[in-house]
This record gives structure tokens, sequence and C-alpha cells, in this order.
């Protein structure tokens, strides 16, 4: 069976498929491996061709290595953390002595001896694992609600 075709639709259909096909091409090229060619050889001073030193590629690793391990501290965990940093500074202020009062917070003394409730940053404090495992039955410790308060530790002053 012949199909007859108006005057200015035979090229069409051709040219169509063509340009397709054209359009197609850097879609499937692009998909392929991701080598490229070896760079060319160097030459040496003495005339001769070196090829050159074989591409070191970095070998990504997944995860964290035990050093880059960090727990987030917030709440109470952050507090008694903060608390056990400052305990024993000899400075003065917020970079000084923290106490512990018999209601569970932290706080610091100025240089006039005024009291400053210490408050933990609301996105937490990035520590280390193996140093934030002390604080694992504290709320806040890794976003979690519940644990323990500071309420139930002995104070080293009272407010």
């Amino acid at each position: 069976m012949n199909i007859i075709y108006p005057k200015g639709k035979k090229a069409s259909y051709p040219v169509s498929l063509l340009l397709t096909g054209l359009l197609t091409l850097p879609l499937l090229t692009s998909c392929g491996s991701s080598r490229t060619a070896p760079p060319p050889p160097i030459e040496d001073t003495r005339g001769g061709r070196v090829s050159p030193p074989p591409v070191q590629r970095s070998q990504t690793k997944k995860g964290l290595s035990n050093s880059q391990k960090v727990a987030i501290l917030a709440g109470a965990a952050a507090l008694y953390y903060l608390y056990n940093k400052h305990k024993n500074s000899q400075k003065q202020g917020a970079q000084g002595k923290y106490y512990l009062s018999k209601n569970g917070r932290v706080y610091y003394r100025d240089a006039q001896g005024r009291a400053h409730w210490v408050t933990p940053p609301p996105e937490g404090i990035r520590v280390p694992e193996a140093e934030a495992r002390q604080y694992r039955d504290f709320q806040g410790y890794n976003g979690r609600p519940t644990g323990r308060d500071l309420t139930d530790l002995q104070p080293g002053s009272s407010l």
C-alpha cells in the first residue's frame, strides 16, 4: 500500500529524524564513563619522551573517622559540659570560673562579683564523641529530650 504525502512533508520527516538524533547524541555521550584521556607524554630535556607520573586520586572515605565523630550537646548536657570546662578557670567573666547552683543552674561572676546565668546556645555545642560520652545521661545529649538534669549534682557553690 502506498502512502501519499502532501508535497512539503516528504523532506520534513527525514530531517526531523536527523535533528532528533543530533539532539539526543549529547545526552547519550554524557552518560558514559568519566574517564579522561591521559595527558600527552612530557618531553625530557635530553630529547627523549617520558611518560607523565600516574594521577593520584584520593580515596574518599565514607562516614566519619573516630577523630571526626561529634555529639551535639544541648540543654542540661551543654550546661554541664560548660560547667566542667570552666570550673577551674582562673579568668574572670564569661571565660572565667563557672559555678553550679543548688537549683541546677550554671552561673559565673563578673569583675564586680555579680552573678550571670549561663544559657547554652540553641543550636547546641559540637563536642568530640569521646569527650561527650560522660554527658549521655543528661537531657539534650544528641537532641534527646529525656534524661538527668543538673539539680541532683552536688553544687560547688550556691547562689
